[in-house]
């Protein structure tokens, strides 16, 4: 590719991506993900809390848009949470609501680290559904 070339692609895809951060400040969300090592002795009672913390979360709270965690299929202790609050007043109501706060003073000692990304949405126009199917087999 010669440079002219190169510098119109670049110029584009910077464009683009200043676009993609626009839409998520206009839209107001806040998006991050947790990344979690769990102590393997707490593994069982430590993904309770999170289930129990989770589905009450996406059941009673507007604001809390995505609540999604997933572990790595070799590391099961490795878990990552996709968090998606409607706006940041929205998740600072979250960690203040009773299901948030037994979920974190319960699982304290089993959490070996802790690291929480803050991302910007590379798609904000498209919403993640969190409505549960129900199947009749």
């Amino acid at each position: 590719m010669n440079r002219k070339l190169i510098k119109i692609v670049l110029t584009l895809m910077l464009t683009q991506f200043t676009l993609q951060v626009a839409i998520a400040q206009e839209k107001g969300q806040m998006v991050r993900l947790a990344k979690l090592v769990i102590d393997s002795a707490q593994l069982k009672n430590y993904n309770a809390y999170l289930k129990e913390e989770i589905e009450t979360s996406l059941r009673v709270e507007p604001g809390v848009l995505t609540l999604y965690a997933v572990s790595e299929k070799e590391k099961p202790t490795h878990i990552t949470i996709l968090e998606i609050y409607k706006n940041v007043d929205a998740y600072k109501a979250h960690i203040q609501t009773p299901h948030f706060i037994k979920y974190k003073n319960g699982t304290l000692e089993m959490v070996k680290s802790l690291e929480l990304v803050e991302t910007v949405p590379m798609l904000p126009e498209l919403n993640i559904n969190q409505k549960k199917k129900h199947r009749k087999d």
